[in-house]
């Protein structure tokens, strides 16, 4: 009977985990993540895929909410360039909220250091420093999406070319690599569709796509496939070797960074440097120190030395800074 009821208990253990088992095996068919990721590309295959992410009918960006003011930054030739660099950089805002933002920022900054009596060489490089922040946050989050883009660039290319050499069309190519490719490269490959789909020539969506991403390698891309649709030829071998060749740049500006890292650490050091020991001194030796304040040539000795400072630390980024 020991024996008997033994095995029961063992029959019983391993029937509730068969159970579980098959219960857990059940759910990740009908609802995991593989099972969703296999549904969504046969709606891409099949062509009906959902038009949640669809992008506007509407392709002219607006540059500001407000019908007057839209029309008043139209006539300013140089908004199209600051539009394309909010888009560029993947920012939703338009040109009017950032130009209002931008002035705001000015003029509160501005009032603080009249305010604060500050000299007048002084207010003019500390505002000037303040108008320069918004553009200047602008260009860091666009190079950032930018060099972002390229990395994704060679899984793009070896993606579209695997993609053509399953029998599918280009069209339904970017459908599945807008859907399937990660952020930010996918959601351009899927307005890149879109426009295709709304109506707009293949030929102008990849233009329109180049502009949206001035990179070298994907311009070697887009030319590759116009290239391709007048003259013919093997597109998937063609984006094969993109992806080769975008690969082996990254792999050289890498270890360009590397052979160039010592001189970024000095000139960071270099320009750190005087700061550093000006505070450990203001905190150590206050009286000796004090002088730079106090004494009428010591204002203007410390705006040489920062003028200085600034032309080394200028002189050293374009020194190590190496285009490949």
């Amino acid at each position: 009977m020991d024996m008997a009821l033994t095995f029961f208990y063992v029959f019983l253990f391993a029937s509730v985990i068969f159970a579980v088992e098959a219960a857990w095996l059940w759910w990740q068919a009908r609802h995991g993540g593989s099972s969703r990721r296999i549904a969504r590309r046969l709606q891409l295959m099949s062509g009906r895929a959902d038009g949640a992410e669809r992008i506007s009918i509407l392709k002219q960006r607006r540059y500001a909410a407000s019908p007057l003011l839209e029309d008043w930054l139209r006539r300013i030739p140089r908004m199209a360039v600051l539009d394309r660099w909010l888009m560029q950089s993947g920012q939703a805002w338009q040109v009017g909220r950032f130009l209002a933002a931008w002035a705001a920022l000015v003029i509160v900054s501005w009032s603080l250091l009249a305010m604060l009596s500050v000299p007048l060489l002084a207010f003019l490089v500390m505002g000037g420093l303040c108008a320069a922040a918004p553009m200047a946050l602008l260009f860091h989050l666009r190079a950032a999406r930018l060099k972002k883009i390229l990395e994704q660039l060679p899984d793009a290319a070896d993606f579209l070319s695997r993609a053509l050499r399953a029998g599918h069309s280009f069209a339904n190519v970017l459908q599945m690599a807008g859907h399937e490719l990660p952020e930010p490269i996918g959601g351009e490959f899927r307005t890149c569709y879109e426009e295709i789909n709304y109506g707009v020539p293949m030929n102008e969506a990849l233009h329109n796509l180049a502009i949206r991403i001035p990179l070298t390698d994907l311009r070697y891309l887009v030319i590759a496939v116009l290239i391709q649709r007048e003259s013919g030829g093997n597109l998937a071998e063609l984006l094969g070797n993109i992806s080769r060749m975008t690969r082996a740049r990254l792999k050289l500006v890498g270890q360009v960074r590397v052979l160039s890292a010592e001189g970024r650490l000095s000139a960071w050091i270099l320009a750190t440097l005087p700061v550093g020991v000006a505070a450990v001194m203001s905190i150590t030796s206050p009286k000796y120190i004090g002088l730079l304040w106090t004494d009428p040539a010591g204002p203007k000795l410390l705006w040489y030395a920062a003028g200085g400072v600034l032309f080394g630390v200028l002189w050293m980024r374009n020194t190590i800074r190496i285009r490949v």
